[in-house]
């Protein structure tokens, strides 16, 4: 009997050839190329401390091109987890190359991690050489968390942010210096927060995959809200760097649905700062692998709101067609859909419904077995990014992501007198 047909996996979406992956990092053109990693168990569709770190590869930041493992446990690593990767400055010639920081735990308590340096063995950055431990939990600091350095120059000097959470339930960005990323030393908190403060939103009681992103004259601090036991949202914090504290002048909610996390930052070819996330409960209907990276999106400040959209890339292909009340267009199994005024719209499989998006006040409900929500801040235009697994859904006031379950002969019809613009992506 022949071997049946592999399930569908997305098509501009990285998933793993097979096993879990999570957290996607390092997004960065080197080479001719875009480097990507993620965190990855390559033996399960569960996750395990014992994380990897993968690599792929990408003309086009759409499809990717797995490459070997670049960093494993061993080595004094009972698990290679998140952090990031730091290119040399153009400007200076005194510096170390590329480097790539990592936090290594020991998996019979992964409360606390260590961060190391690692440097590529060539330029095809298949292999990474471990190096020391450059930074950990200072003395006397009690913390249900301590994870997942960020490196960036921030026009002074070198820093490292690493993310926390206090025992009392204060997240926490701890922050490092260098001249040179040769020696690094602690500088106290960057910024605190407890979980009892909720205005205008919530942010946890810790604080993952920090990442410090310069935009529009500001500084952004986007974080991971956790607490213990339970993962929840993408937020952030804007504000500006004083005498190296982050001080904030507002805090929001950038992810919804049940997908975004672990987001961590780039810079495109143009210069322009995006991110990059895991999205949860991507999986493999035959049960192969489990977990996929969101497209890449550009980020823009709209006074204290932060606003992300996908790479262009994903989202100036070929016209297929406009769908109207009444006269439902064909959608391709990768899509961008740009949805104008309406009061709903319905994604249909077969004709038969799967997902339907409508408008209640200044709030858009996205609807499938649950019903999520994502604040429309005003915007009258919704873009819809469709690519057979997943759906991610975008608005000016946040962006919201769901898996969805295998489907042919996709459909989309507004309802009232809007229109939907269907695309090819890729």
């Amino acid at each position: 009997m022949a071997d049946a047909a592999p399930a569908p996996r997305p098509l501009v979406h990285l998933t793993p050839e097979t096993g879990w992956v999570n957290d996607p990092l390092g997004l960065t053109w080197s080479g001719g190329r875009w480097h990507l990693f993620t965190q990855f168990v390559p033996d399960q569709v569960e996750w395990a401390a014992t994380c990897h770190w993968a690599h792929a590869v990408s003309d086009d930041l759409l499809r990717w091109s797995h490459r070997p493992v670049a960093l494993a446990p061993g080595d004094g690593d009972g698990g290679v987890w998140s952090g990031s990767v730091v290119l040399p400055r153009d400007t200076a010639d005194d510096e170390p190359g590329p480097q790539l920081y990592y936090t290594a735990v020991d998996v019979e308590d992964v409360t606390v991690g260590r961060v190391r340096v690692a440097t590529p063995v060539d330029d095809s950055w298949d292999r990474w050489a471990k190096g020391p431990v450059v930074a950990q939990l200072p003395q006397g600091v009690e913390v249900d968390a301590f994870r997942d350095p960020f490196v960036l120059h921030d026009g002074t000097t070198w820093r490292m942010v690493l993310g926390g959470g206090l025992t009392d339930g204060t997240a926490v960005a701890f922050t490092w210096t260098s001249p040179d990323r040769r020696e690094w030393t602690f500088a106290g908190e960057l910024v605190r927060r407890a979980t009892t403060e909720r205005d205008p939103v919530w942010t946890g009681a810790g604080w993952e995959c920090p990442v410090l992103v310069p935009l529009d004259g500001r500084w952004v601090l986007v974080v991971s809200v956790w607490e213990p036991g339970a993962l929840h949202w993408v937020g952030y914090g804007v504000g500006d760097l004083v005498d190296g504290r982050f001080v904030a002048t507002a805090w929001g909610r950038l992810g919804y649905g049940p997908s975004y996390y672990a987001s961590s930052t780039f810079r495109d070819r143009e210069g322009r700062p995006g991110l990059i996330h895991w999205l949860r409960g991507v999986e493999d209907p035959g049960g192969r692998w489990a977990g996929a990276a969101s497209v890449p999106q550009v980020l823009t400040l709209r006074g204290n709101r932060l606003v992300a959209r996908p790479h262009p890339v994903a989202t100036g292909g070929s016209v297929v067609g406009t769908a109207h009340e009444g006269a439902p267009v064909a959608v391709p199994e990768a899509a961008w859909l740009t949805w104008s005024r309406g009061s709903a719209l319905t994604l249909t499989a077969g004709g038969v419904p799967l997902l339907r998006l409508s408008r209640e006040g200044d709030i858009l409900v996205v609807a499938d077995d649950a019903r999520h929500f994502v604040p429309l801040d005003g915007g009258d235009e919704v873009g819809i990014l469709v690519d057979r697994l997943v759906v991610e859904v975008f608005t000016d006031g946040g962006i919201l992501a769901v898996p969805v379950p295998p489907a042919a002969d996709l459909a989309v019809e507004p309802t009232g007198p809007g229109q939907v613009v269907v695309r090819q992506v890729g």
